[in-house]
């Protein structure tokens, strides 16, 4: 008989959560002006809003976090996560950050200015921000098949080629400061980016003389997707995977509160020394002397110690079959989720879910609130909400997804867990066609709306 799968770690520590009642829920979900970021930690029973920083580290970075020198300049522990960043990605410039959002800053600061285009495939609410704040313009290269929720294609994260020559060709190459890949593309759904795709895009910059970078916050997650997926790298380790991954591009930014599993940092990575000096000066600026970048010693420590824990591939097939298993469990449901399963998170499509509810009533956002009403789950809209308005025209963007994204923090919750969430849903399916009415805006901030926009019931 076959062994059945078991996790490659114990757990240590516990820390206890409260299931609330639906009347207490009701209330707290309307005092925060419907947005569940606004809500006390203690008042959500299973939390997933992010991956990002809510990981469980394990005891040997809790060992680094102990050994951390907190060195104004030149601290020991800057050297070790120097060490791990060029050992890993191969890049010989290097830059700490507090975390992802500080680095595109830093990175856009040097290089992006009013006017410019930067194309990439389904950049992020804050990637789009930083960009959006510079007065450029951020363009989706993303493959048709990515808008499909119930498509199966193993790489739904790919630029499409052709759409990303067009933007080459219709604007000169002066505008175009970088090209973006995310890896893992949260946006469309925490979806891959195959290494034929990245390969094939790296040529195609190379050949208009445009720069190109990673998004890196999942690159990990990306690295055992190729592994699974790609045929001519089943044999492939996840690490050298990742060096042909990076081999292929001019930079990347990260935030390590993700594949890195710790609660903070993030870096930039560069391959140009050039590039690197033109950088610093922001960095100064923003975060800190070169050798902390607004980190803690012993943050960087565990930060170290964590990339090497992330690119582990026993890990790595944990913390991806239990994303499987959420999406296996919403799919007996019959729940419409993006196919297939991602590599941080389960993205139901609220579109499909929530049929009857008018576009402009915020299906995604209205289906998130049900969602913690039913059951303390708290997720997060990636939709309409997170799309913002259109910065010239001020009319909302409707994007051709609308999802509620389930981000499950690695190491943290057991698939127990991962029941409850799934069963809370399908009560919510079983009564869809009774939700006939969503929420509207009564006030929100210019940009990066969704963080703090407060809405009323319809």
């Amino acid at each position: 008989m076959e062994l059945p799968y078991a996790e490659p770690y114990k757990i240590k520590v516990i820390e206890s959560i409260r299931r609330s009642t639906f009347l207490e829920r009701e209330k707290w979900i309307k005092d925060s002006g419907y947005n569940l970021f606004k809500l006390r930690s203690d008042q959500v029973f299973i939390d997933l809003l992010t991956d990002s920083g809510t990981g469980a580290m394990s005891d040997e970075q809790w060992s680094e976090i102990m050994k951390g020198d907190e060195s104004y300049a030149g601290s020991e522990s800057y050297f070790k996560l120097f060490d791990a960043v060029n050992g890993l990605l191969g890049m010989p410039c290097f830059l700490p950050a507090h975390q992802g959002r500080a680095a595109e800053n830093v990175l856009f600061s040097a290089l992006i200015k009013a006017g410019d285009i930067i194309p990439g495939n389904s950049h992020f609410d804050t990637t789009k921000g930083h960009i959006e704040f510079r007065k450029a313009t951020a363009i989706d290269c993303t493959i048709d098949e990515a808008f499909d929720t119930s498509s199966f294609h193993p790489f739904k994260g790919n630029v499409d080629l052709q759409k990303l020559e067009d933007i080459f060709k219709k604007y000169p190459k002066e505008r175009i400061p970088l090209c973006i890949i995310t890896i893992t593309c949260n946006t469309s759904g925490g979806q891959p980016v195959s290494l034929k795709n990245i390969k094939a895009v790296s040529e195609l910059c190379k050949k208009y003389g445009i720069r190109l970078f990673f998004d890196a916050a999942r690159f990990a997650e990306n690295s055992y997707f190729i592994k699974k997926r790609e045929e001519e790298y089943k044999d492939v380790c996840i690490r050298d995977i990742v060096k042909e991954m990076f081999s292929y591009v001019d930079g990347a930014t990260m935030s390590s509160k993700k594949d890195a599993i710790v609660n903070i940092g993030g870096f930039i990575a560069l391959r140009e020394k050039e590039l690197y000096d033109k950088t610093i000066v922001y960095s100064i600026l923003y975060e800190g002397y070169l050798t902390y970048g607004g980190m803690a010693g012993r943050d960087m420590a565990a930060l170290a110690q964590g990339l090497r824990e992330g690119t582990d591939f026993h890990y790595l097939e944990s913390r991806i079959e239990q994303v499987a298993y959420l999406s296996r469990k919403l799919k007996e449901f019959n729940i419409p989720v993006q196919e297939p399963a991602g590599g941080h998170a389960v993205f139901v499509d609220a579109r499909r879910f929530l049929s009857i509810l008018p576009k402009e009533q915020f299906r995604a956002q209205t289906l998130a609130i049900e969602l913690y009403k039913e059951g303390g789950v708290r997720g997060v809209e990636i939709g309409t909400l997170l799309a913002d308005r259109d910065p010239e025209t001020r009319k909302n963007r409707y994007p051709k997804l609308e999802l509620l994204r389930l981000a499950i923090p690695r190491r943290v919750y057991t698939n127990n867990h991962m029941d409850y969430v799934a069963t809370c849903l399908a009560n919510i399916y079983e009564r869809r066609n009774e939700i006939t009415t969503g929420y509207k805006i009564v006030k929100e901030a210019p940009i990066m709306r969704h963080f703090t926009v407060e809405l009323e019931k319809i």
